[in-house]
């Protein structure tokens, strides 16, 4: 049997655990430099705050419906995530972290008769030791642990945040009430291919044939298939060390930047950021992707949305290297005149370090790999990226807009709760 477990309202509640006085209280949380609204508690919701409401339209609707704001809190929201997912692991050793606020658990030696029991037993345990709310839905496949975790949040009334679905008949009515665009898995193309042909609910997809299937989406829609008619066909994914395929570092700006000496002081920072990352993992990239983005939200102003692929000479993790290509970059994708929000460096083509095809004509000094250990030596020991290329800001950090930031109760000793 398997388990979703799922904290509800995250964000909220984190706030909530260490400011109890704005429990049943709306809330919201904003994005990156306080842009738009990415969370929301139910209170919220019932009030029509919808997802992704850009922060300077919505200011007197906050104000007028009383809306507690807050900004993303990321060190406290990361460090209550792993306090939750520590006391999972205390009930099954098989875990998978699927998100911040989710988790997939496998149980292997238990008796089907109590999992309800136990479900309430794991919900207890988070909320006493953590003050985190969450709903739990468990069945014998990933995918029907979804649908049931969406009725054990939709009925918590009657569910009590849990719920389980161990009959036929269970299985069978959860999924003629699920939704055929709530099917986890199944995304908006998907879910327009099905209705032409009819399909509006999960029970609908699971009695077409699995020809039809297979042959309009694929492998990837039999297997669910597959596993919302109760056999498993998707396990749990454990392998959370693997190296990742490509490397992201994209920020939006506190202030628009129109002169290309800033962009390139930004843009070097984010190539530098990847390149530490890549050591991080012990692997090179083949590629580089540098873009430029203009504020959207301004429609009274030039836009301006561009990017550029640079093909690699050699797989590097040089910082240095990478720094050089993309500053290059931006001085051939840059307009002048155009007020620019957002940028970002993508690094993909990855290749393991160790391994990587050397190039008969031409590589990388020799003298960088040891270069660039002694700069991730300094800066590990003494933090706050001591050591920096040339071209970098040396006094400027990157701090985001956060201007309804609540404190790291969790993670800065100087942060933390007072009693008095």
């Amino acid at each position: 049997m398997y388990a979703l477990v799922d904290c509800n309202n995250f964000y909220a509640s984190c706030e909530r655990v260490f400011q109890p006085q704005l429990n049943n209280c709306p809330i919201a949380i904003l994005s990156n430099n306080d842009g738009c609204v990415i969370s929301r508690s139910d209170e919220a919701k019932r009030l029509g705050l919808p997802m992704g409401a850009p922060t300077f339209k919505y200011k007197e609707f906050f104000k007028k419906n009383k809306i507690h704001v807050f900004s993303s809190n990321y060190p406290l929201y990361g460090d209550m995530s792993t306090r939750v997912m520590n006391i999972l692991k205390q009930f099954t050793p098989l875990v998978e972290h699927y998100s911040i606020d989710e988790a997939f658990l496998k149980f292997e030696m238990y008796n089907p008769d109590n999992f309800d029991d136990l479900g309430k037993a794991i919900k207890n345990r988070v909320l006493q030791w953590t003050g985190m709310p969450i709903s739990i839905g468990i069945a014998s496949t990933k995918a029907l642990t979804k649908v049931a975790n969406k009725i054990a949040k939709k009925y918590k009334d009657r569910t009590d945040g849990v719920y389980v679905i161990d009959s036929e008949e269970k299985r069978i009515k959860a999924l003629r009430w699920t939704k055929i665009e709530s099917v986890w898995g199944i995304g908006r193309g998907n879910t327009k291919r099905l209705e032409v042909r009819g399909v509006k609910t999960a029970l609908d997809f699971v009695m077409l044939d699995d020809g039809w299937v297979r042959s309009h989406l694929g492998v990837p829609g039999l297997r669910l298939k597959k596993d919302l008619e109760g056999q498993p066909t998707l396990d749990l994914e454990n392998d959370v060390t693997a190296p990742k395929k490509a490397i992201a570092t994209t920020r939006s700006f506190e202030y628009t930047f129109s002169d290309l000496g800033n962009l390139k002081e930004r843009v070097s920072t984010f190539a530098g950021s990847c390149a530490e990352k890549l050591r991080k993992q012990h692997s090179s990239c083949n590629f580089m992707y540098v873009f430029l983005r203009s504020d959207r939200h301004k429609k009274d102003e030039n836009q301006h949305r561009v990017g550029l692929l640079v093909t690699l000479p050699y797989p590097t993790d040089s910082t240095l290297t990478l720094v050089n290509y993309a500053v290059k970059a931006v001085g051939n994708i840059y307009r002048t005149g155009i007020k620019y929000k957002r940028a970002g460096v993508v690094v993909s083509g990855l290749v393991p370090t160790n391994a990587k095809q050397l190039d008969l004509f031409q590589e990388e000094n020799p003298k960088h790999k040891q270069l660039m250990k002694t700069i991730d030596w300094v800066n590990e020991k003494y933090g706050d990226y001591k050591i920096k290329i040339a071209n970098q800001d040396l006094e400027h950090t990157w701090r985001m807009r956060q201007e309804y930031l609540s404190p790291r109760y969790t993670t800065n000793i100087n942060e933390i709760l007072k009693v008095k």
